[in-house]
């Protein structure tokens, strides 16, 4: 079944084929012609000649697999790239997985696989293991996310929440005590509260809880937890007093169905939108998103093309729901590509800072 992703990204191909071929038929209509002028509408032959064609690019002679694994939440960026990729390199098969971000890097510090898609920056543990089996790799942001709370349409009370607001209601020291809305803020209504959200081998998982418990994967047990987040769409639909949260993304594609909260990291309440996910003022919870690449496999024409290629044009990036880079960090990032610049900059980096700041610093 394809992925609402991937429909949203074939209509904006099919509104852009039908505009493209309304103005074509524009400029083939008749015009009026001036007296005593012979105009060329006017010749059957003219009126008849197909437009002209751009030379449809030749494929390449590149040939061979590209291995990606890793974040759910990143592939459909990857696999949006390889879709493209696959037109003028036919030769070339890029298969995507979905192991989540942690099993992505299991994999990837094995060297089984050429790229890790990844929805947080890879950790010191991990770090350690590619450096055990000489897997040197290249960090490279691709997008940035949101990570977005998400309450029932027939929440009316919880318009922003604090950080400490959803730590009460998230931690492990609330496990069967925090349990109606009224504990959170005394102002709100005695209604039960039900927890839906990431399971723990996810990245969005290990972003969430270090930003509002502080702490990577600790969280209260009595949350449903699912790496499927149409399951957390459902919960959440399911209680008028049930929480959850994933990546603003899937979020969009679901607006009708659930309404996000505003969160207060102490400067005020501020919305999951772009601007405000991209600059870092949506804190703690903007968070980059990345593709970590293999400097072995980088030397293979193949994933080098297609690593240029993941940079060529990142409209992509909005056509399957997330927030590109700011324009600042794009040569940065290319700069790393080209060089084949190995290291981590984004490793242990506290949330919210934004992706510049960060590309700014030196390589570990």
């Amino acid at each position: 079944m394809m992925s609402k992703k991937s429909i949203n990204r074939n209509v904006v191909k099919f509104v852009a084929g039908v505009t493209l071929a309304a103005a074509l038929a524009s400029c083939s209509g008749s015009t009026t012609p001036t007296p005593g002028a012979t105009s060329p509408a006017a010749t059957p032959t003219t009126a008849m000649k197909d437009p002209v064609k751009e030379p449809a690019t030749a494929p390449s002679n590149l040939s061979g697999n590209i291995t990606i694994d890793g974040s759910s939440t990143v592939a459909p960026i990857s696999k949006a790239v390889a879709e493209d990729f696959a037109k003028s390199n036919p030769g070339v098969k890029v298969p995507v997985g979905t192991s989540g971000t942690g099993g992505g890097f299991k994999k990837f510090c094995a060297g089984d696989i050429d790229i890790a898609n990844a929805s947080r920056p890879i950790k010191a543990k991990e770090a350690e293991d590619c450096k055990k089996n000489g897997v040197e790799f290249v960090e490279l942001p691709v997008a940035v996310d949101g990570l977005t709370v998400v309450v029932n349409k027939e929440n009316t009370w919880a318009k922003c929440l604090t950080v400490a607001e959803l730590n009460t209601m998230w931690s492990p020291d609330s496990e069967g005590k925090i349990t109606s809305w009224d504990q959170v803020r005394p102002d709100f209504p005695k209604e039960p509260i039900a927890l839906f959200g990431a399971g723990a081998d996810s990245g969005t998982f290990d972003y969430f809880t270090e930003a509002v418990n502080k702490k990577s994967k600790v969280i209260r047990k009595d949350y449903q937890p699912s790496e499927d987040d149409n399951i957390t769409v459902k919960g959440v639909q399911g209680g008028k007093g049930a929480v959850g949260f994933f990546g603003v993304a899937y979020f969009e594609e679901n607006a009708k169905k659930l309404t996000a909260i505003e969160v207060d990291g102490g400067k005020g309440c501020v919305a999951p939108t772009a601007e405000n996910i991209n600059s870092g003022k949506y804190s703690p919870l903007s968070r980059p998103l990345f593709i970590y690449v293999s400097k072995k496999a980088l030397a293979r024409p193949e994933v080098k093309a297609f690593a240029d290629y993941y940079f060529k044009d990142l409209k992509v990036v909005k056509e399957v729901g997330y927030v590109p880079l700011p324009s600042d960090a794009v040569p940065k990032i290319l700069e790393r590509l080209s060089a084949g610049k190995t290291g981590t900059t984004f490793m242990d980096a506290p949330a919210g800072v934004s992706v510049a700041e960060l590309l700014a610093k030196d390589l570990k």
